[in-house]
């Protein structure tokens, strides 16, 4: 791989030039061993141009991502690497360019005397405050390797149970979106001229078949507004979802659908369970380790929850009589985190109940899935055959009067 330099001989002269070297470090040991200060070292043509610059800034780093580099920084601490080496060779092979802006940034912070910890600090966008929160424990503890190990299976269970769900709810919602798609055609295109067509021949039109003529005439009249009423509804309604009373309200909302609450609920337990087993075990204070479970559990009503369990453990509460306070908390929960509490073993009750509830959730997809695919194919054909009724029946009227 070519790299371009700057750098000063020993003398304090400028020199630039191109090496090539297997990656970024081994450049800069080649460099440092010519005697060389280097001011600046990149992969050549990486100036690029204007719109590779902007592909670069419209780059986001996945939570996939941050997966694999947590798997492999654990690795390579596993295999007595420095840390400072381990950023440098990841630079020098993600793909991704806004990671590797990011890896290189933490490196050079690292070759400053800064920690770990305070390095991915300047990152929150790509490494959470749960994420900073255990690497700075594993600095004091001295245990990188197994933080990395830890965080690498967190973030992997959190990412399986995300994609799951997530993936689990794509081809229902692209069957209805073709379907509404394919609706919309037929009604703003096919029935207007149909519909002339009955009301020319002076035949009596059934109730259902005048109800898709008067929908079919007020979406070609006013689809367009229709359109722009629903963006603006809908942008209106994602500014007081996306904090304050319109958040909380949202939380409950999602919690109190039939079967996806409960979808919900388990999720949410999971990673509450999980996020707390990992920081425990990891030797972070119980305050500290409720205040980032807060920050990442993702649900206002789960958040407001844990604000509450904060106030009580601050006061006295044991961890169990103050989660007992909450309907959102099942029994299994409260009476488990008892038991870890009198047991001394709180880190390993934690986990077990994040496996459970990580179990009952891909169980849930599983069930919800079997149950959308019939009820979607019910609804759909009932959709058109209501159409098809409503213009074939009347047309078929026509044709015995004729």
């Amino acid at each position: 791989m070519l790299f371009v330099y700057k750098a000063l001989d020993q003398n304090g002269a400028e020199q630039e030039g191109t090496i090539d070297a297997l990656n970024e470090e081994v450049a800069i040991s080649s460099l440092q061993r010519r005697g060389l200060i280097i001011s600046s070292i990149d992969p050549a043509g990486q100036e690029g141009s204007v719109f590779e610059m902007r592909i670069g800034l419209l780059e986001r780093v996945s939570n996939k991502e941050v997966v694999i580099l947590s798997r492999q920084i654990a690795t390579l601490f596993e295999a007595q690497v420095s840390a400072l080496r381990i950023f440098r060779l990841l630079a020098a092979e993600v793909t991704n360019q806004k990671l590797q802006d990011i890896l290189t940034e933490v490196a050079d912070d690292l070759q400053g005397g800064s920690s770990i910890s305070k390095a991915l600090a300047k990152h929150q966008k790509v490494f959470s405050p749960f994420y900073i929160s255990m690497v700075r424990a594993g600095e004091e503890s001295g245990k990188l390797d197994q933080t990395f190990t830890y965080l690498a299976g967190y973030l992997d269970r959190m990412y399986e149970l995300s994609s799951k769900a997530k993936n689990a709810l794509i081809y229902p919602a692209f069957v209805i979106g073709v379907f509404v798609i394919v609706m919309v055609l037929m009604l703003t295109l096919v029935i207007p001229k149909i519909s002339t067509i009955l009301t020319e021949s002076g035949q009596e039109i059934p109730i259902y078949t005048k109800i898709v003529i008067g929908i079919s005439s007020f979406l070609t009249n006013y689809g367009f507004l229709l359109l722009i009423l629903m963006a603006v509804g809908g942008f209106f309604l994602w500014r007081q979802t996306a904090s304050g009373n319109g958040a909380i309200a949202l939380a409950k909302l999602k919690l109190s659908v039939p079967i996806l609450g409960q979808l919900y609920q388990k999720l949410y337990l999971a990673r509450i369970a999980d996020n707390l087993s990992t920081m425990i075990g990891s030797g972070i204070p119980m305050i500290r380790s409720l205040e980032i479970t807060s920050d990442v559990v993702g649900n206002a009503v789960y958040e407001g929850v844990i604000e509450d369990v904060i106030q009580d453990v601050r006061g006295g509460s044991s961890l169990a009589d103050a989660f007992g306070k909450h309907s959102e908390m099942p029994g299994i929960v409260v009476q488990m985190t008892r038991v870890g509490e009198e047991t001394g073993e709180l880190g390993s009750i934690l986990n077990s109940l994040a496996l459970f509830y990580n179990r009952e959730v891909r169980n849930a997809v599983d069930t919800l899935v079997n149950l959308i695919e019939p009820i979607m194919i019910v609804v759909l054909g009932l959709g058109v055959a209501v159409l098809l009724a409503s213009v074939l029946l009347p047309i078929y009227n026509i044709t015995n009067a004729i």
